[in-house]
This record gives C-alpha cells, sequence and structure tokens, in this order.
C-alpha cells in the first residue's frame, strides 16, 4: 500500500507511531486534538480515529477529564505479548494447512507477490501493510473465527513494534523469504511446517530480540528520552 493510498487517520497515526518510538514524543506527553489537526491539516474524525488506534496498540492512553497521553510500555511485557503472538500465528499455520482452499491459496500467493513487490522498493512501511494483509490471509484460511479474532486483536496492539522490527538492517528481506516458506508449507499441507515455520517468523529471540531491543535503546537514544518503553535491567535469556 503506497503513501499515497493511506487515509487521513492512517498517515496520522503513523507519523504519531513514529514520534513516540522514535523518541520525540517523551512519555506523560500530552496529545492535543486540535494541535494535531492543525499540524497534519486534517479534520477532527482522522484525529480522533488515529487516537483510538493509537490506544488500541498501547502506546497512548487516555485519562478522564485530563486527556490522551503517551503510553509508557515495558520491553519485558512487549516481549511476553509476542511470545503469544507467534502461539496464536502458529494455530493458524497448522489449522490452515488442514483446510485452507484453493481459492485461498491464490489469494495468499498475490498476498505474497504484493510483499516481493513492496520489499523490492525498500520502502519498510508499504512492506508493512502488504505483511499485514498477508497473515489476515492466513487468519481466515484456519476457519477457525474465534482464533482468527483473537490472533488479530493482540497483532492490533503490537502493530507499532512490528513496524519498528522491520527498521532492522535486513530484516525486511529475511521476512519475505521467511513468508515463502509459509506459503510453501501451506501449499503441501504440511501443518507442523506452518506452524512452525509462523511462530519463528513472528517470536523474537536470539539475535532478533538483541537486534529489536538495541533499535528500541538507538532510538530512545536520539532524543535522550525513554521513547516510551523502559528497557532497563533486560537481559537476553
Amino acid at each position: 500500500m503506497s503513501s499515497a493510498k493511506r487515509s487521513n487517520t492512517q498517515r496520522l497515526k503513523d507519523a504519531l507511531e513514529d514520534d513516540i518510538l522514535n523518541g520525540r514524543m517523551a512519555p506523560g506527553e500530552r496529545l492535543d486534538p486540535e494541535t494535531l489537526g492543525k499540524t497534519f491539516q486534517v479534520s477532527r474524525t482522522p484525529v480522533r480515529e488515529a487516537i483510538q488506534q493509537l490506544v488500541a496498540s498501547g502506546l497512548v492512553t487516555v485519562v478522564p477529564k485530563k486527556g490522551t497521553f503517551v503510553a509508557q510500555v515495558g520491553i519485558e511485557e512487549l516481549i511476553e505479548m509476542f511470545e503469544v503472538m507467534a502461539e496464536l500465528e502458529g494455530m493458524c499455520g497448522r489449522l490452515a494447512a488442514r483446510r485452507i482452499t484453493p481459492e485461498e491459496i491464490a489469494a495468499l500467493r498475490r498476498a505474497l507477490k504484493r510483499c516481493e513487490e513492496a520489499a523490492g522498493s525498500g520502502n519498510t512501511d508499504d512492506y508493512y501493510y502488504e505483511n499485514e494483509c498477508f497473515h489476515d490471509c492466513i487468519y481466515a484460511s484456519s476457519h477457525n473465527t474465534f482464533l482468527a479474532t483473537e490472533a488479530r486483536q493482540l497483532k492490533q496492539r503490537l502493530k507499532p513494534y512490528r513496524r519498528l522490527q522491520l527498521q532492522v538492517r535486513h530484516r525486511m528481506q529475511s521476512s519475505l523469504a521467511e513468508h515463502r516458506e509459509v506459503v510453501r508449507m501451506l501449499e503441501t499441507g504440511d501443518s507442523i511446517g506452518a506452524e512452525q515455520a509462523l511462530r519463528d517468523h513472528v517470536l523474537i529471540q536470539g539475535e532478533r530480540f538483541s537486534d529489536f531491543v538495541a533499535s528500541v535503546r538507538r532510538f530512545s537514544a536520539k532524543a535522550g528520552v525513554a521513547a516510551g518503553l523502559v528497557v532497563d535491567k533486560v537481559s537476553t535469556d
């Protein structure tokens, strides 16, 4: 999805995500809807919708009668959420390998092609949105509505941090290679392989964990603030 096709809400949300994650907006800083509207030259509706999405992802909190503020999220809690997300994705993959239809395989292949095109452009944001479509195809192909709903809800909560992951050097190309492996497993009906491939694709572990924490520290250091994340006392265990 190119930036030109994104709605005012999406562009505003992405800009605020970047400001928060890159430390340009500090934890506890107040978001004033009127100021945001003027700054980004959008009406009240996109501002309200963007804030609602940021609340859903945990980047901002609403305090009754006081306003909306940049939240503070612990890196340890974040990693725990990624662990649960990996298990949900794995379950979707296992079920999809057994239940996916030829039409759904075709849709997944089209989603993969769009991911390849976005990766070829080198635009991590474009890749991120095509990546979302790719994963959504797998959720639908599990033919388990409850599981798909749970996966989508947690993915929404992790959206900004999944975007941040893609900014790690070479991660986009690695992600694309993992997508191709997932498609291969689903096409051959390998439920165990699909489950493992998707779990590994999402789980932050080993070098990926270290890279992720390092990227958070680097972005935080640019502004000299915590960037909304508590990164002290974190190990790679």
